[in-house]
């Protein structure tokens, strides 16, 4: 156990990816049973209600602790957090913004917040204004993305903070890739992909189908242009996107405008051809679709295993 599992009441140090129409009740329950950190996607959830009924049925499916994503760029944080922190929501992370305005109203309600930051700065600088971890994410990861490296950007955040605990995020999906995570100096790793592929995902067989059928270079970053970056696969869609992204009269609103419903619709009906499909370039290491207890303590076991084998590698 590490500190970051006795801070947030889990056995594992993983946290389930917040992904847009994927991290819904069923999937973030199914990891917080297994003994990691469930955290429900809320980007682009406008009703109250609908957020409420989210958290409510994710408790009714676990009795383990859960928390919550906002995703600040969506105009309506305030109002999510609100809603979150009355259901009691003890545990945050954020993306797409600037969290520092929210940390001293998610600490007045007793919860914690891990931000989710792209560089060492931003890193230094969420700790800084009080937050209580960060997850750093590399461009290897599916879904919006910055520009640097899970492995440059891990260990430059690790040496940047002082005493916050850093989970690495992107391009992890097995028992080496947490125990390089560990190596770099991270507390712990958030995964998404490889949870994407679970049988407990509530989504479309043809999507998980299509990260098992994926290899290393079937996705690219599109939307670099209008503010957005994001890492899709290639498929009409994906050339859609990139061609918007080249449009001088599209903006970042534009672009997301088609990109969201176009990712929800996938993960819903299945149509992996013609509309937008995200995940990381770790794909190509996922092989078939487990049960989400089997693919964590998988990566628990592999990665003690990969430790002590490293012990005989001793230069």
């Amino acid at each position: 156990m590490t500190d970051v599992c006795e801070m947030l009441g889990i056995k594992y140090p993983i946290f389930c990816g917040a992904m847009g129409g994927i991290s819904r009740p069923e999937l973030v329950a199914a990891v917080s049973n297994a003994g990691g950190m469930g955290i429900l996607m809320t980007a682009g959830m406008k009703d109250e209600a609908k957020i409420r009924e989210a958290v409510q049925k994710t408790r009714e499916l676990t009795d383990k602790p859960f928390g919550a994503n906002v995703a600040i760029i969506s105009g309506n944080a305030k109002e999510v957090l609100e809603v979150l922190i009355d259901e009691g929501v003890k545990f945050f992370t954020t993306g797409a913004g600037d969290p520092v305005p929210f940390i001293d109203m998610i600490h007045e309600a007793g919860a914690k917040i891990f931000p989710v930051v792209p560089s060492a700065r931003v890193a230094r600088k969420v700790e800084d204004a009080g937050a209580d971890g960060v997850v750093v994410e590399g461009m290897e990861a599916g879904g919006h993305v910055g520009q640097a490296t899970t492995m440059t950007l891990t260990r430059q955040a690790v040496e940047a903070v002082d005493h916050v605990p850093v989970i690495a995020a992107g391009g992890i999906a097995d028992g080496h890739g947490l125990a390089a995570a560990y190596a770099l100096g991270a507390d712990g790793v958030q995964v998404g992909t490889v949870l994407v592929a679970s049988t407990e995902a509530p989504i479309h067989d043809n999507y998980k189908q299509a990260i098992v059928d994926a290899n290393d270079t079937a996705t690219f970053v599109s939307g670099s242009m209008t503010g957005a970056p994001i890492r899709i696969e290639k498929n009409a869609a994906a050339k859609k996107h990139h061609d918007m992204d080249m449009d001088p009269d599209v903006d970042v609103k534009g672009i997301e405008a088609y990109t969201i419903p176009s990712l929800t619709k996938a993960a819903a009906d299945g149509d992996v051809k013609e509309e937008i499909v995200t995940y990381g370039q770790i794909a190509g290491l996922i092989h078939e679709v487990r049960p989400v207890k089997e693919i964590i303590e998988s990566i628990f076991q592999e990665a003690n295993e990969v430790i002590d084998a490293l012990a005989d590698k001793k230069i």
